[in-house]
């Protein structure tokens, strides 16, 4: 993108003002009264960022409507409308329908955090419309790259890997103490669809070299890490490339903002991490580069714990930039403290929250069935 362009960096997740509204006066749009010019820039958008939403007041006339609306989603402004005219609903047919598909929700404090949510999804799939690279482009490659020592969660792992939209797709599967001939990873391999590549390490090797030994073996463009427990969104792949596009970063990755813990049957959301931001830190699970600055960076180090951290340390101080991303089509599982190589209780997840509900519920961006 060039610079100026109007992206989601600095999306504010709960905004401060109420609805706006975006009119046009000459061919030109006008954002809340402010007179503003086209193209829309990045700039005359951070004016927009508190506002709940942006609702269309359509002209008698069509100059300069496309522009606005196409720059406004790629921005991600909640930009919504009460109808659409026949004339735009002919002309953008997929964003016709998303403007009209939602209105911000009640500014009632006890609500307040769920109308968010969903205000926030309506901005990802603006940004998805006008940002995915255009059809009938080849699909970027990506090395998804995972190590499991859980047959049980391999097919389901699995299974979302492959149902991954507008990339094709490869698995460096790092077998970490668990043999290939073990019938849950046999049974889970045979029903995957697409290319895997399997590496055996025995239970002694350090879990940082089980993910290099798999690394080593990818051919595609980009790698992606992928942890065995946590559940993905079908576009989590193609949405990390987008926000690498726009953001321009060595590495991208998502928001740990939806937890599953496991034994008390409970979906937490956390908002205390902000996305659509430079940073030093993103979920572990959901790291994304070029599979030459992996090479560059030196892959993960061959330890036991801490894997994560230690690789998005390194590249930092190696000068690699790092944007997170919104966490919508994320959730992280967890179990009991000591089946993780994150160690944090569950206690602690209840503590920070800001959502608790009963039972697994992400948000709609995944997809769950």
């Amino acid at each position: 993108m060039a610079e100026g362009d109007p992206t989601p960096l600095g999306f504010t997740r709960t905004p401060t003002g109420g609805p706006g509204e975006l009119a046009f006066r000459d061919g030109r749009p006008v954002f809340d009264g402010e007179p503003a010019d086209l193209p829309v820039t990045a700039a005359a958008v951070v004016g927009l960022r508190p506002l709940d939403g942006l609702r269309v007041r359509w002209p008698e006339g069509r100059a300069g409507v496309r522009e606005t609306i196409s720059g406004l989603a790629a921005a991600g402004v909640p930009v919504y409308a009460d109808e659409v005219p026949a004339w735009y609903k002919e002309a953008e047919p997929e964003l016709a329908a998303l403007l009209s598909a939602w209105a911000p929700g009640p500014r009632d404090p006890s609500v307040r955090s769920v109308s968010d949510l969903r205000r926030e999804e309506h901005s990802l799939r603006l940004r998805r419309h006008a940002l995915r690279a255009p059809v009938g482009r080849t699909a970027p490659k990506v090395s998804v790259v995972m190590s499991s020592k859980r047959p049980e969660l391999l097919g389901t792992a699995l299974a979302q890997i492959a149902r991954q939209r507008h990339v094709e797709v490869e698995v460096l599967l790092g077998l970490h103490g668990v043999p290939a001939s073990h019938p849950g990873v046999r049974g889970a391999l045979e029903s995957f669809p697409l290319p895997v590549t399997v590496v055996e390490a025995d239970v002694a090797t350090p879990f940082g070299e089980v993910l290099n030994r798999a690394a080593a073996r990818a051919g595609g463009d980009e790698i992606a890490k992928w942890d065995d427990d946590d559940w993905y969104s079908p576009e989590h792949l193609s949405d990390l490339l987008m926000a690498r596009a726009y953001s321009q970063a060595d590495i991208v990755g998502t928001t740990a903002e939806f937890f599953y813990l496991e034994p008390l049957e409970v979906t937490v959301r956390r908002t205390d991490y902000t996305s659509e931001v430079w940073s030093d830190h993103v979920a572990g699970g959901t790291i994304f580069l070029a599979r030459a600055r992996f090479q560059e960076i030196g892959g993960f180090e061959g330890v036991a714990r801490g894997v994560d951290a230690q690789f998005l340390k390194t590249a930092h101080a190696a000068g690699a930039r790092i944007y997170r991303t919104q966490g919508l089509g994320y959730v992280l599982r967890r179990s009991l403290a000591a089946g993780h190589t994150w160690q944090l209780p569950l206690a602690h997840f209840l503590r920070v929250s800001a959502n608790q509900w009963r039972g697994f519920r992400p948000s709609h961006i995944l997809e769950a069935s």
